[in-house]
C-alpha cells in the first residue's frame, strides 16, 4: 500500500511515531500536521515527522487517504466537528485513542452519515514520554494495535487502517469497543491510577524527600507510568469512568484481603496470594 497522504492531529509519540514508521517503510508522500501549539508542530517538521503544517482543514482532509487522530480523547469531538463536511468520499480516518466506547460515540454524533469511513484503534505503545521529540519510528515494531470496527465499516476499509497498522510493523487484533474498554480498564487503566495515586500519596507527606531518597529499583518500576502525561490520563479515567470503577472495586477487595491477611497474622494466606501472583506473571512474561 502506498499512501499519497496523511494528515495528522496531534503529531506527539503516538501521531509523530505513526508518521515516522510510514516513512521508514516507504509507505507514505506526504504527511501534514494539525496541533494546538505551533512550537511543536514547527519541532515536528525539524524533525522530520512532518512535509508541511496544516492550516486549512477543509483543503487537507479532502483529498487525504487517512487521516489520524492522536490527542487526548476529550479533543476528538471538536476534531470530528472540524473534519466532516470535508471528508474525501475515499479519505478513511482512524485514531489512537485509549477508550473506545466514547470515541466510537462521539463519532456517531458528529461524523453523521460518514460514520462508515471511521475506523477505531488503540496502539498499545505507549511511554510516559510525550511530545514530538519522544516520537519512534520503531515504536510500534513488534507492539499490539487493537481495532474496534463497527457494523458500518466496509471490510475493505478495515482492511486498509489495518495494512497501515501493520506496515508500522505492529501486530493488530480486533475487539469491540465494549470489550477494549473493560480490557484495558483492567490491565492499563487502573495500573495508571493506582502509579499516581502511590507518588500523590508520598508527595503530600511531610518526609516525602527521606521517603523518595530511599526508593529504589522497585519504587521506580512500579511509578514510571506516573511521569505520563495528566491531561491525557485525566482523560481516559472520566471516558472510561464506569468500567474502571468496577475494576477499582475489585481492587479495593483485593488489598482489603490483604489487610485482614496482615491484620490476623495469617502468613499462609499472604504466601497463598503472592504465589498466585508470582506463577501468572512468571507465565504471562515468558509469552
Amino acid at each position: 500500500m502506498k499512501l499519497n497522504k496523511i494528515v495528522i492531529f496531534g503529531v506527539g509519540l503516538i501521531g509523530g511515531s505513526f508518521s515516522l514508521a510510514l516513512r521508514k517503510a516507504g509507505a507514505v508522500s506526504e504527511v501534514v500536521g494539525f496541533g494546538r501549539s505551533m512550537a511543536t508542530l514547527e519541532q515536528a517538521k525539524q524533525l522530520g515527522i512532518l512535509d508541511r503544517i496544516g492550516s486549512d482543514v477543509a483543503l487537507e482532509v479532502c483529498d487525504a487517504d487517512i487521516v489520524l487522530l492522536a490527542t487526548p480523547v476529550a479533543q476528538m469531538t471538536d476534531i470530528f466537528i472540524r473534519i466532516a463536511p470535508h471528508l474525501g468520499a475515499h479519505t478513511l480516518v482512524t485514531d489512537g485513542g485509549s477508550t473506545k466506547g466514547d470515541v466510537v460515540a462521539a463519532a456517531r454524533i458528529n461524523l453523521c452519515d460518514k460514520i462508515a469511513q471511521f475506523i477505531p484503534a488503540h496502539p498499545i505503545a505507549g511511554a510516559e514520554k510525550s511530545g514530538a521529540a519522544a516520537a519512534l519510528a520503531d515504536l510500534y515494531q513488534g507492539k499490539k494495535v487493537v481495532l474496534t470496527p463497527m457494523p458500518e465499516n466496509l471490510p475493505e476499509s478495515v482492511a486498509r487502517v489495518r495494512e497501515a497498522w501493520q506496515l508500522c510493523g505492529a501486530v493488530v487484533s480486533e475487539l469491540t469497543p465494549q470489550q477494549h474498554d473493560e480490557v484495558f480498564a483492567a490491565v492499563s487503566h487502573l495500573p495508571h491510577l493506582l502509579s499516581f495515586a502511590l507518588v500523590h500519596d508520598l508527595a503530600q507527606r511531610d518526609n516525602r524527600d527521606q521517603l523518595l531518597s530511599f526508593a529504589a529499583s522497585g519504587f521506580r518500576d512500579f511509578t514510571r507510568i506516573a511521569a505520563s502525561s495528566p491531561e491525557m490520563w485525566r482523560d481516559i479515567c472520566m471516558a472510561n469512568r464506569d468500567a474502571l470503577l468496577d475494576e477499582l472495586g475489585s481492587y479495593m477487595q483485593e488489598l482489603e484481603n490483604i489487610h485482614e491477611a496482615l491484620a490476623e497474622a495469617d502468613a499462609a494466606k499472604l504466601e497463598e496470594i503472592f504465589s498466585l501472583a508470582r506463577e501468572v506473571r512468571s507465565a504471562w512474561t515468558q509469552q
